[in-house]
């Protein structure tokens, strides 16, 4: 049947990845790209640079491989937001990443304007510079991006799927559902959503499932033509596909630059929810029948990138791997916790003007202990938002399924387990973001049969169970609370 290829365009780096037909990883290639700071609280990535480390990754992970590719599937960061040339397929301008808070005074004002109901109810998200809606109208207006009829928009999976294919513009659900400018009851590109933020909807993508032949490679690639494009999530429903999270509850967090915690809630669109997004989890292409499974999820903004910001900006690690020893090396912080608001602060709390906090330092402080609380803080957001789960839900998990990079520590997942009071377990595969969209391809090639053919190959590589006595956990937390409180509302409105 032969293999099937993901490209994992993050937010730091592209990794391509293959992966037999029994779900095994066969290699992997990664390269970094650049990141650009052009102002405070601005975030950008220049989309070219992001298509070559894809072609750098393949043409090195291809030249390891001797079986036929049978499908390619692309997952992404979702909200970064390109603008290119339809004639010349180059980019109008750098690509504004999810990060990025440039827009906060817009939404503010949208939300003042008594839109942010409209909002919720449609779209399922909330009023805030992290998704892709006011990122597309700010190009337009002071980006100073020509609105013509060769403008195209789209997220990186359609930018890179353009590339890939030759020019297919086309988008799946689940990154659909991430721009402010998606129904997600109705499947369908918002009229009164795209209106309220000023864009065309003749420039955006066309919407599919996530599984299903988008295209087929172009000719001029370092992989052979003719092999089908057949699978794009965004990067966090992905890892809930791969961790085969496939029962309503289930729930998974991934440990990246941000991280994400994303529970199945089954096929029926919930209510909006105090705290939490309301998202598409996949869609399925059933004989033509669309079948769409929505989940919640709680954004993180800063738990990998406030590592990457003692290593490059503070300086006070060499590399990211000494941050599990240097935390495991003192029993607390020493009452030191650090909020990671770099870039404003995600669910429960949505405030785009917290900023970041440390809180408890002392003359016996260390870099030890500021490592500590780095971890440490990794867990209170999470926990932050799986209680804003199970209050919304009724119910809460019965455990947590982890992955990326920093699920490698241990202290951090007992940490967690402790956190929330329920096991947390560890993937076999770490890389489950690249899997499931890597399975999201394989099945509309016959690679696999059914979702059931990926929960039997799901396995665990290790499980954290809580400590028993809740006691030091919850005043762990308590004092996390106020200082969360501390961060919020810093920087003041223009």
């Amino acid at each position: 049947m032969g293999i099937v290829i993901s490209i994992d365009a993050g937010t730091t780096g592209v990794r391509s990845f293959a992966v037999d037909e029994s779900g095994s990883p066969l290699g992997f290639a990664y390269r970094e790209f650049p990141q650009y700071f052009p102002q405070p609280g601005w975030v950008e990535h220049d989309a070219e640079e992001i298509w070559q480390a894809v072609l750098g990754t393949l043409t090195k992970l291809t030249a390891s491989l001797d079986q036929p590719i049978a499908a390619i599937g692309v997952t992404d960061q979702r909200e970064t937001v390109v603008l290119w040339d339809k004639r010349t397929g180059v980019a109008r301008h750098k690509a504004i990443v999810w990060q990025d808070r440039r827009t906060a005074a817009r939404c503010e004002q949208l939300e003042s304007d008594g839109h942010l109901d409209l909002v919720r109810s449609t779209t399922g998200l909330v009023l805030d510079p992290y998704f892709s809606g006011s990122k597309f109208e700010w190009l337009l207006t002071e980006g100073g991006v020509e609105n013509d009829e060769h403008l195209a928009f789209g997220t990186i999976d359609s930018w890179l799927v353009w590339k890939l294919t030759g020019g297919v513009h086309i988008t799946d659900t689940t990154n659909a559902s991430r721009t402010l400018l998606f129904d997600i009851q109705n499947m369908q590109w918002s009229d009164e959503m795209c209106a309220l933020f000023n864009v065309p909807i003749s420039a955006l993508p066309e919407v599919r499932p996530s599984s299903g032949r988008f295209g087929v490679t172009a000719a001029d690639l370092p992989i052979p033509g003719g092999i089908p494009v057949s699978g794009i999530a965004g990067d966090q429903q992905a890892a809930l596909f791969g961790q085969a999270c496939f029962a309503p509850g289930q729930a998974k967090n991934t440990y990246g630059t941000g991280s994400f915690v994303l529970m199945n809630v089954g096929e029926t669109c919930p209510a909006p929810v105090e705290g939490l997004l309301t998202t598409v989890a996949w869609t399925l292409d059933d004989g033509g029948d669309w079948k769409t499974t929505y989940a919640y999820e709680g954004a993180i903004f800063v738990t990998g990138a406030a590592i990457q910001w003692l290593r490059d900006g503070l300086q006070i690690i060499d590399d990211a791997a000494e941050t599990g020893p240097l935390a495991e090396s003192i029993d607390d912080t020493g009452g030191v916790v650090f909020v990671p608001a770099l870039t404003g602060i995600g669910s429960p709390y949505w405030d785009a003007r917290a900023r970041g906090t440390i809180v408890g330092i002392t003359r016996g402080t260390g870099r030890a202990e500021l490592v500590r609380a780095t971890v440490e803080a990794m867990a209170y957001q999470t926990r932050d938002v799986v209680d804003a789960m199970a209050n919304a839900s009724g119910t809460g998990v019965s455990d947590l399924r982890v992955d990326g990079g920093a699920s490698v520590m241990d202290f951090l997942l007992q940490f967690q387990a402790d956190q929330l009071g329920v096991p947390v377990i560890r993937s076999k595969v770490a890389e489950t973001t690249a899997l499931g969209s890597a399975y999201l391809a394989g099945l509309a090639e016959g690679v696999w049969d059914s979702p059931a053919d990926v929960t039997a190959h799901w396995a665990a590589d290790g499980e954290f169970t809580p400590a028993t006595n809740r006691a030091r956990p919850d005043a762990d937390y308590a004092r996390w609370q106020r200082a969360v409180e501390r961060s919020r509302g810093w920087e003041l409105e223009d």
